[in-house]
């Protein structure tokens, strides 16, 4: 009865089932040694009959299940066994004929695909020989399924596999099978090329700890812990670094869903290798975006995270987390330690408040030979000014420094805050100097906590009451101007004002002008010695060594002209142009010096320096010793570079020192050098246009008569328009009053 309802609903796989049976007879009966049994069918994996009619039919002959692995489809659709695991393809009917099994052995499955040329008409008559029997079976859903069983000969051999055509299978466990590929213990392809069962299962693992990274399921990443454990996965250092980073974060209440699109770069493949040679830097960016967070760094009980987490998943996420560190640093595991793990041990200490855990973790770094990074810091320096522990604070800002760790400004913004509430005045001034070193513009968090320091009782205590003028105006020019560094200076209230600087540099609030911050001597020695090193290791010969010499004879100079950028053309160097823009500038100096002018020797060759012009020109410069030639197979940059740099004259260029040259400059002095330095130009009508540096620098000022100007950072805001915060004593402004009194009448 439940035969005749499924036949009509398979007729025709049926009908190509008989086809099959007589082709398959005549095949089995030239490879097995006795008839074949009758009454056997063959069907499509994926035909519903085929699971109705296998009931009736006896087991297949050893060769025939052989041969029912290479059987052409007619039809070329895929038919799927278990979950897509088994395909069959054929294009056209003729070319290439793809066929995969799947195969289950001890829980494993691996899939296999041989591919061969099929004949025009027969479609190409292929058979696999070999150790490895298939036996048809009944799936738990009903699906037909295969079954691997192995004979005696197994455990003496591997099983020979042959295609009919005379191309060879490559045995199992050799480099480039087919059939089987793999992993070793720790998810390595071996030499062999074998996959086995637990690389596959390390390289899920990653894919699945990835996914939990990826969605801030530290849960899910616990349970997948805890079954690889059960099961006795061997992890790698990725696994761990991402396992830590989820319970580090839910015990900060920091769990948070990647960014649409991050994924980690083992999300490619389930083979790639997830033991110790592994990319120290899993999560780095989910890890610092987290630590870069700034309302995360000043108000950790606050922090709110996209996924509410409960005390007792942090409770619980944090004793997990400590639990898996313990594992890895087993003698059994023996997993390398990483910054990113260190890392995130040091936050499951912050998360604690246990501050001397953290930096007994970072300090551990260096003995273990791992490069602290900013980040690793960070547990250590928040749990110990959320403590108000501010002489732990600083002791962890100083062994930042000693590693070469520079803190930027969140890290800062936490050493003010807790310094600030401490009434620390000389840790406020010191810290007022790293901004201005490090950060030179606050921003609005940062400008509320200066707001509050300067209006606090204890700022108008701190301070001088009697200093050297002349000793303050000495050490301001040493500086390179715009601060002293001699400490608070006078006594009273401060009168805190966000104010604006005119175009002159004045601020409008207290009058006071800005100044022009340049490098200090120091700095421009050093500058200066850098980009000679870089130089005399680039240029050929002794050129730049006879450059310094004709520098030291013929200086100084008020300006460098980047001859190159300034008579730019299309065929040629326009010396015309070089000679307006040196006449214009000149003009501009008291001393009435030409400028000198830096151009490479080709320009100075060809048919334009046939035009009498050009000639009086190059001769007039050469008589004023206002040019230099640099030589064949030089790099004219350095010259006007250094000689602008050793004379702290003024640069004319529009070149915005981009290049790979001035990359060699990564220095913080650098940026600060052009902005002090740089002069843009355009022609118009019968003149030049000069846009000379700024009348002033837009950074953290300190005056002669201790008053403080600190620009803010503020989107948005046109040119012109940014908000400064001028802080003076009260007692100083009084005398500004009357002063401007007294000249008004």
């Amino acid at each position: 009865m439940a035969l005749s309802l499924l036949l009509p609903k398979a007729s025709l796989s049926i009908r190509f089932a008989t086809l099959q049976l007589s082709w398959q007879r005549a095949m089995a009966s030239l490879l097995a040694p006795h008839p074949l049994p009758t009454g056997i069918f063959l069907f499509s994996a994926a035909s519903s009959s085929s699971v109705a009619l296998k009931r009736f039919l006896p087991p297949l002959a050893c060769h025939a299940r052989n041969l029912f692995y290479v059987l052409p489809q007619s039809d070329g659709r895929s038919d799927d066994v278990s979950n897509g695991n088994s395909q069959r393809t054929q294009e056209g009917g003729a070319g290439s004929v793809s066929v995969s099994r799947t195969t289950v052995q001890g829980g494993a499955r691996q899939e296999a695909s041989l591919s061969a040329r099929q004949g025009r008409n027969r479609g190409g008559r292929r058979w696999i020989r070999g150790g490895d029997r298939f036996v048809l079976g009944e799936g738990t859903d009903g699906e037909v399924v295969e079954k691997a069983s192995t004979g005696g000969s197994e455990g003496r051999r591997r099983g020979r596999r042959w295609m009919r055509s005379g191309m060879r299978v490559q045995e199992p466990g050799k480099a480039g099978n087919l059939a089987t590929s793999g992993e070793d213990r720790g998810g390595n392809v071996n030499k062999r090329g074998k996959r086995s069962k637990g690389g596959e299962q390390v390289g899920k693992l990653r894919v699945e700890l990835d996914m939990c990274s990826k969605n801030g399921d530290v849960m899910r990443a616990i349970g997948l812990y805890d079954s690889a454990v059960k099961e006795g996965t061997r992890m790698g250092q990725h696994h761990y670094n991402v396992l830590l980073y989820l319970c580090s974060s839910a015990a900060l209440g920091m769990v948070q869903p990647a960014k649409s699109g991050t994924t980690s770069k083992s999300d490619s493949s389930l083979t790639e290798s997830s033991g110790y040679s592994e990319d120290n830097d899993v999560c780095e960016d989910r890890v610092g975006d987290q630590d870069r967070n700034k309302v995360n760094l000043f108000h950790l009980e606050g922090t709110t995270s996209s996924m509410p987490i409960s005390d007792e998943i942090k409770e619980y996420a944090r004793t997990r987390g400590f639990e898996i560190f313990d594992k890895m640093c087993s003698e059994k595991e023996r997993v390398p330690k990483s910054e990113a793990v260190l890392t995130a041990v040091a936050r499951m200490a912050m998360s604690m408040g246990n501050g001397d855990m953290a930096f007994e973790i970072v300090k551990q770094m260096k003995e273990l030979g791992i490069t602290p990074r900013l980040r690793s810091y960070g547990p250590a320096l928040t749990a110990f000014c959320n403590s108000g522990n501010v002489d732990k604070a600083f002791e962890v800002e100083a062994h930042m420094l000693e590693s070469g760790v520079t803190p930027e400004e969140p890290e800062l913004g936490m050493l003010l805050r807790a310094s600030v509430v401490a009434r620390q005045g000389d840790r406020v001034y010191y810290l007022l100097h790293k901004f201005r070193t490090t950060i030179r513009q606050v921003s609005p968090s940062t400008a509320e906590l200066l707001e509050a320091w300067f209006r606090s009782s204890t700022a108008s205590k701190v301070g001088k009451r009697k200093w050297d003028i002349c000793a303050l105006a000495k050490a301001i020019e040493n500086n390179g101007g715009g601060w002293h560094g001699s400490g608070w200076l006078g006594r009273g209230k401060w009168i805190i004002t966000r104010s604006h600087i005119d175009k002159n540099g004045a601020c409008l609030a207290c009058g006071d002008k800005l100044a022009i911050i340049d490098l200090d001597p120091k700095e421009t020695e050093d500058f200066a010695t850098m980009v000679a090193k870089l130089a005399l290791k680039r240029e050929r010969n002794s050129n730049f060594e006879n450059f310094q010499k004709w520098l030291e004879k013929h200086g100084p100079f008020e300006a460098v002209m980047d001859a190159a950028n300034v008579g730019l053309s299309q065929s040629h160097l326009s010396l015309s142009k070089v000679n307006a823009v040196a006449d214009a500038i000149q003009k501009r100096f008291p001393s009435r010096k030409w400028p000198l002018i830096v151009v490479h020797n080709r320009h100075l060759t060809g048919k334009h320096m046939k035009n009498p012009a050009n000639h009086k020109l190059v001769k007039k410069w050469k008589q004023a010793n206002a040019i230099y030639e640099t030589p064949t197979r030089s790099n004219d940059d350095w010259y006007w570079l250094f000689a602008a740099i050793r004379w702290k004259c003024l640069m004319i260029t529009n070149d915005e020192m981009r290049d790979h040259t001035f990359q060699l400059l990564e220095k913080d002095f650098f940026p600060k050098w052009k902005e002090r330095h740089q002069v843009h130009f355009t022609f118009g009508d019968n003149c030049v246009t000069f846009q000379m540096p700024p009348p002033y620098s837009a950074v953290i000022q300190e005056s002669e008569k201790g008053h403080w100007h600190v620009p803010v950072t503020e989107e948005g805001l046109p040119d012109g328009e940014q908000t400064w915060l001028c802080m003076i004593r009260r007692s100083h402004m009084h005398n500004i009053i009357n002063q401007e009194l007294v000249q008004n009448i």
